[in-house]
């Protein structure tokens, strides 16, 4: 496919480097230009070495708001939380100063959770500045799972920011930012590591005929080119990381 632009490295460390190169410099021109920035960050074992990477940055990183592309429907105590890996991770060193704008709300359903989180991201600098993507083998990206219920629907949703999400396969509810939301970030990547993954992409995106993975459907309606940054080495658990899932 035309949109999506592929930088390919020998190993995982320097593709966190790359990556967090990248990242910094569309935050960095988001600061010069109009004085704020926001970048959107994914959960799972894969980005920890880029958070560590990005961490380190020299920015002015009071003017920077992180969020999460997506959140499970679980409290922040949770090793499951994303909330919780960008705490440990990224939004240490220099990051530290950043604003974090969670998705989670300690609220009855994930539902009234998602309305919250809507009403939030609403109040961070947008379009984003950065959005970072993972991708599942079953070809989700963010929350979106092939099998979540009305996934055409919530795909085509264009009047929300934040999304529920039930999926079998997830697990717990989910909360999503909505593809159009994401598809307008200024830098979008997607973050993958292993044969596998890459397997899977490169077939999602060569397929011309039947039910479109959720990751082609995002990487079709971006504004403009996705990166992909993939080193062959899947990136293993760091010692004192949380035990999530990939993505």
């Amino acid at each position: 496919m035309a949109n999506v632009i592929w930088h390919e490295f020998p190993a995982s460390e320097a593709l966190a480097e790359a990556l967090a190169d990248a990242v910094a410099r569309s935050l960095a021109e988001a600061l010069e230009t109009r004085g704020q920035a926001g970048l959107a960050v994914s959960g799972g074992n894969t980005p920890v070495a880029f958070f560590q990477a990005l961490s380190r940055k020299d920015l002015d990183w009071p003017r920077v708001t992180v969020t999460l592309v997506d959140e499970r429907f679980v409290p922040p105590s949770s090793e499951r939380s994303n909330a919780a890996l960008a705490a440990q991770h990224l939004l240490q060193n220099e990051a530290a100063q950043a604003r974090f704008v969670g998705l989670h709300h300690d609220l009855q359903t994930v539902e009234e959770a998602a309305d919250r989180a809507d009403e939030d991201i609403g109040r961070i600098p947008l379009p984003l500045d950065a959005a970072v993507l993972g991708m599942g083998l079953d070809g989700h990206t963010a929350s979106f799972f092939p099998d979540a219920e009305d996934i055409a629907l919530k795909l085509g949703v264009d009047d929300r920011r934040v999304l529920p999400i039930h999926a079998r396969s997830a697990g717990e509810p989910r909360l999503t930012l909505s593809v159009p939301l994401i598809c307008k970030a200024r830098l979008l990547t997607l973050h993958i590591e292993g044969e596998e993954k890459r397997r899977v992409i490169e077939a999602a995106l060569a397929e011309e005929a039947g039910a479109k993975l959720p990751v082609r459907v995002v990487v079709e309606q971006a504004g403009e080119p996705v990166h992909i940054y993939w080193a062959p080495n899947a990136a293993s658990t760091p010692s004192g990381a949380p035990t999530a899932p990939t993505s």
